[in-house]
């Protein structure tokens, strides 16, 4: 957008920040609140990608605020805490105390606690498919839908798109490698269904799913693995692989054309689960 002078949207949305409880401490939250909003709106979770590792609330900016602009939601985006400092379940307990933050101070955040989301990208979609996943267990009323933005979907890093595309960038097999050596405590944490939700045997019952997947990534033979997974649970899936873009490729609509098409696609489909 620099180096082409491309200047950057008006922002259609209000943010604040705040800090929230979780086990041990407290993170931070971002909320995105689409301008002149009135009425009680629908609301989306959101967790940034990064492995679990890397990355912050900033980083993921855009895609937040694309689906609040786009979708007329009041987006919650989570700064879960990170690796190496916190290990696995760390993020994951954090993501579905974020969830649970959000449906407690719904009337406050001028959310429908009946139309609430999770939403999430790389690892992020991980922990928005695991929230799905964790609410059940726990008996905490389900997310109306799920938007799985290229998710980390297994621990084993021998999938056709692991094979054809092993040194991608800006993700590819050793860094993810990396990123499993600094979330896990031990490769036998891999095989929970929280992190290899292809393990995963109770999927019945979850919320409706938009899985988004990128051609040129490692992940996208676990994404589609797990969609059709879901789907063959009972779950109503829509699934689509955008080709010649990458891992990453989401937020990036002011520049990107399969980014701003995947981001309307994603819209779509929270607004037919918020009806």
């Amino acid at each position: 957008m620099k180096n082409f002078r491309i200047p950057a949207p008006t922002p259609l949305v209000d943010t604040t920040g705040q800090r929230i409880p979780v086990a041990g401490g407290t993170i931070r939250v971002r909320i995105y609140t689409p301008k002149n909003a009135t009425a009680s709106m629908p609301g989306i979770v959101y967790y940034q990608g990064g492995g679990w590792v890397i990355a912050n609330l900033n980083t993921y900016d855009p895609s937040a605020r694309a689906l609040a602009e786009q979708t007329g939601a009041v987006v919650v985006s989570v700064q879960y805490r990170k690796a190496p400092e916190f290990k696995y379940p760390t993020a994951h307990n954090d993501a579905f105390a974020a969830y649970r933050w959000v449906r407690d101070n719904a009337a406050t955040l001028n959310i429908n606690a009946q139309r609430i989301a999770v939403a999430g990208e790389s690892a992020g979609g991980n922990l928005a498919a695991s929230v799905c996943m964790m609410a059940k267990t726990a008996s905490v009323p389900l997310p109306v839908h799920q938007l799985l933005v290229y998710p980390i979907a297994r621990y084993d890093m021998n999938t056709p798109s692991y094979t054809q595309y092993a040194a991608a960038k800006p993700l590819s097999k050793p860094l993810m490698q990396w990123f499993f050596d600094k979330y896990l405590n031990t490769p036998a944490d891999g095989a929970s269904p929280l992190i290899s939700l292809t393990n995963a045997t109770n999927l019945q019952g979850l919320p409706p799913a938009t899985v988004i997947n990128a051609e040129i990534d490692p992940l996208q033979s676990e994404g589609q693995e797990y969609a059709a997974k879901l789907k063959a649970a009972g779950v109503s899936v829509t699934t689509k692989v955008y080709e010649g873009v990458t891992h990453e490729f989401f937020g990036m609509a002011t520049v990107v054309p399969e980014a701003k098409d995947a981001q309307a696609f994603a819209a779509t489909e929270l607004k037919k689960s918020f009806q």
